[in-house]
């Protein structure tokens, strides 16, 4: 067991950025509107996400490079590197500072749930005090720069979601014989498609690529270290799908149809299990918030730090300033209940630009000898990575009609 926790790596901070409450109020809905059905939606996202993770933990422990970092030097036409960097730059920055909002309201929704809504009035301006204490926690941790304890704050936060939300869903008593049915035969029932979208869409995270990278060159140095980064991966993110899985399974309980939230949940299982299953959801929900806070300020660093080839130090000063920025824009937004609908829409349309742009950038990497040797793709690799890509465009070109109203 000891050996098991020492070549923990950054697998569980992976699976920290992508349960954040927007997960957890999309597998929600999922699981009020569809009960089980829908299971199968994530278990074929867990598998695209270990595929696409599994490559982006193999570049950063071969190369001891970040993805943004190689795409900057890889890229030898002024004119293509330009447009990559302002793309995956304007995607990351902005729409992280966006979402960053949403992330420390989730965790605010859980602390809601437990004490209240504490505000504090400035003249005509209200602020979220629950909404200050998440950014400065956050703030705390990622100020520190220590990895380790990063990791160790991470690792723990991650087990802590996963026994809140794996203990609500085995409060609600499922058929397991249902459970199976839902997770391995696939079923569109009506009016789901979006649903299955998004369930797709919220756990194959762009920024994920890049954070991987960044973070297992922290962990690991050698190609012999391969076999722990790949158990690692596989771990995590497998963990991440059954938490996933989980809120779906808890949310199927529910009868009531009027449920928009992860709050909307809790309150739909206390009558069912009384005040435990809240306590519960809402320890799952504050620590869904605050791991996403902290993991998407930390990717946007790595990215800017690689695409304009600054040094990725956790201590270095420029590194700590695109963080903060990210961080603080998140807790302004959220404290205030500010709603900037037009940033919010820039971060979707960027990001279903963002994530075929960047699984085809990572597709196209591994499989150059010149960087990985033997360690590029194999042809079964790619086959799965193609497939993978080909769904990332259907969901990008999904996300951007969806802005813009176009159907």
């Amino acid at each position: 067991m000891k050996k098991w926790f020492k070549n923990i790596g950054p697998g569980p901070l992976v699976a920290a950025a992508f349960i954040g409450p927007g997960t957890v109020t999309l597998c929600t809905i999922a699981g009020v509107g569809f009960g089980f059905a829908l299971l199968w939606a994530m278990v074929l996202s867990i598998v695209a996400t270990i595929v696409l993770q599994e490559m982006s933990a193999r570049l950063g422990v071969i190369t001891q490079k970040g993805l943004s970092e190689i795409i900057r030097i890889e890229i030898k036409n002024p004119y293509f590197k330009g447009a990559a960097i302002v793309l995956i730059l304007s995607a990351i920055v902005i729409g992280n500072a966006a979402y960053e909002a949403g992330n420390i309201s989730g965790g605010v929704l859980g602390l809601e749930a437990i004490f209240g809504n504490p505000e504090f009035a400035m003249g005509n301006l209200k602020v979220n005090i629950l909404s200050v204490t998440i950014g400065v926690i956050a703030f705390i941790i990622l100020y520190i720069g220590n990895y380790k304890i990063l990791e160790k704050v991470l690792i723990l936060l991650v087990i802590l979601m996963s026994l809140s939300f794996l203990i609500t869903a085995i409060m609600t008593r499922p058929d397991l014989g249902e459970i199976f049915k839902g997770a391995f035969i696939p079923s569109m029932p009506s009016d789901s498609i979006l649903t299955i979208i998004g369930l797709i869409g919220t756990t194959v995270v762009p920024y994920n690529l890049f954070l991987h990278a960044a973070l297992v060159k922290e962990k690991w140095h050698k190609a012999s270290d391969l076999k722990f980064a790949r158990k690692d991966t596989i771990v995590a993110v497998v963990l991440g799908g059954i938490v996933s899985m989980s809120i779906i399974i808890s949310a199927a309980a529910i009868q009531n149809q009027d449920i928009n939230s992860a709050a909307d949940l809790a309150k739909g299982l206390e009558p069912l299990f009384g005040s435990y299953a809240k306590g519960f959801l809402a320890i799952g929900l504050f620590a869904a918030g605050i791991t996403s806070a902290i993991t998407a300020p930390l990717a946007t660093a790595y990215v800017v730090s690689g695409c304009f080839g600054w040094k990725s130090n956790m201590k270095s000063l420029r590194f700590k300033l695109v963080w903060m920025f990210v961080l603080i824009l998140g807790v302004m937004l959220s404290s205030l209940g500010l709603k900037s609908i037009e940033v919010i829409k820039f971060a979707q349309v960027a990001n279903g630009l963002l994530l075929p742009v960047v699984a085809g950038f990572l597709i196209w990497i591994m499989n150059k000898s010149s960087i990985l040797g033997p360690y590029k793709n194999t042809l079964t690799q790619n086959v799965i990575g193609i497939i993978i890509l080909g769904v990332t465009i259907f969901l990008g070109l999904r996300s951007i009609i969806k802005v813009f109203n176009l159907l």
